[in-house]
């Protein structure tokens, strides 16, 4: 199977993407403590001597977390990827946290979308001469999947690119936590933020509040509260023009490798795998996510129910809206096309 990563590489025309002295990032989620069901290195390791081979420097890299568990700043991210397995002796490539220590290292990149005018996407992804998305496809309780798109547009956010992604919700300090030490004040872009006089504890101007996010994330005592309030098909339309931001600089430089293998119901930022759904169907590779995601549910949907999973004894057609009836996972696909990432029609070649 690792050779078969290597030659799969090759048909997929991703060496062709790179050149020599090309600064390329693998962008991966380097899965969180305690989960098993994130991508293996080995399997890494494998892209990066084809990258290599080719002439190019490679790197692995994600953006931190918006959420608090072990990968939310540069420290605790680096040691989670290394305690899972991701060190330079195993993968033969050096680790950059896309957005920095704490999630400010980002680029302001204009798209003039739907919902965003510009995306904050981590410099480490934007200054790279080119990509390869390796994603560990499984089901999610928003956008029904996460694919390639999820890994390219959410994953490379900053922290508060996160935060603008899941809320539609303008933010609010909690009074008895805050502590008024006005870090947040020094972070608004827009000036909303301000320590009172009297109470000695922050406060936001909702009309300047442009919902920026920066003030959650740098909040270190948890009185901006971060806010997951929004829509499923909202959210993954945001996932797009972000994924869209991100190939803005990269035309003919991004190919996708997706691993439909271990496709748990939930995501791989929880500190835990459920068993998976479906049996392991293979690895997929595209230089369109879009057809590559579309294909990869399609392959999700056609298969049996395992025995001890989260659907055992239910013969489904559709088991990512089995697993969470709020999404609408065909949204991050349809809204994919219109914006120009790629089409849902594809041709799978076995190899």
């Amino acid at each position: 199977l690792l050779d078969k990563v290597g030659k799969l590489f090759e048909r997929a025309g991703m060496g062709e993407l790179i050149a020599p002295k090309d600064l390329v990032g693998i962008k991966l989620h380097f899965g969180e403590l305690g989960n098993t069901a994130y991508i293996r290195p080995q399997f890494v390791r494998r892209v990066v001597d084809k990258i290599r081979g080719r002439g190019g420097n490679p790197f692995l890299t994600d953006a931190n977390t918006l959420y608090v568990g072990s990968r939310s700043n540069a420290v605790d991210h680096l040691r989670t990827a290394i305690l899972n397995g991701f060190d330079f002796a195993v993968v033969n490539a050096p680790l950059v946290i896309a957005d920095g220590l704490t999630g400010k290292d980002y680029v302001n990149v204009p798209v003039n979308l739907k919902h965003f005018k510009e995306v904050k996407i981590g410099s480490a992804v934007y200054h790279a001469d080119a990509l390869i998305v390796m994603s560990h496809f499984k089901c999610h309780e928003l956008t029904g999947f996460g694919g390639a798109i999820k890994n390219l547009g959410m994953g490379s956010g900053s922290r508060s690119g996160k935060q603008m992604m899941h809320s539609d919700v303008l933010p609010e300090v909690t009074v008895a936590e805050c502590q008024g030490c006005a870090r947040c004040t020094r972070w608004c872009p827009a000036g909303a933020i301000a320590v009172s006089r009297e109470t000695k504890k922050a406060y936001i101007d909702h009309g300047k509040c442009i919902g920026c996010g920066e003030c959650t994330v740098t909040c270190t005592v948890g009185a901006i509260k971060i806010n997951w309030k929004t829509e499923p098909e909202a959210i993954q339309e945001k996932i797009v023009e972000y994924a869209a931001g991100v190939l803005q600089n990269k035309q003919g430089k991004v190919g996708y490798i997706n691993f439909v293998l271990n496709v748990t119901p939930d995501c791989d930022c929880y500190g835990f795998s459920d068993a998976p759904v479906v049996r392991d169907i293979g690895i997929l590779a595209s230089l369109d996510p879009v057809a590559l995601d579309q294909a990869c549910a399609d392959l999700v949907n056609r298969e049996a129910v395992l025995p001890g999973s989260r659907l055992e004894g239910r013969e489904v057609q559709d088991k990512f809206r089995a697993l969470w009836p709020q999404t609408v996972w065909e949204r991050q696909l349809t809204y994919g096309e219109e914006v120009g990432l790629g089409t849902r029609e594809y041709e799978l070649v076995e190899i």
